[in-house]
């Protein structure tokens, strides 16, 4: 689930400046949040649920 998040926040970051030429503070936070989301689960050794 939190790897599905991820890919979705990154094809819509790469969406944004490729197609639309949007650079939103929002989807850049958001990306930025789930990539140490995934780092933190990846450190501790944590299994998703």
């Amino acid at each position: 689930m939190l790897w599905t998040i991820a890919v979705v926040l990154f094809v819509l970051w790469i969406l944004g400046f490729a197609v639309f030429h949007v650079s939103s503070v929002l989807i850049h936070l958001l990306l930025v949040i789930a990539v140490i989301v995934i780092l933190y689960r990846l450190i501790t050794g944590r299994r998703p649920v």
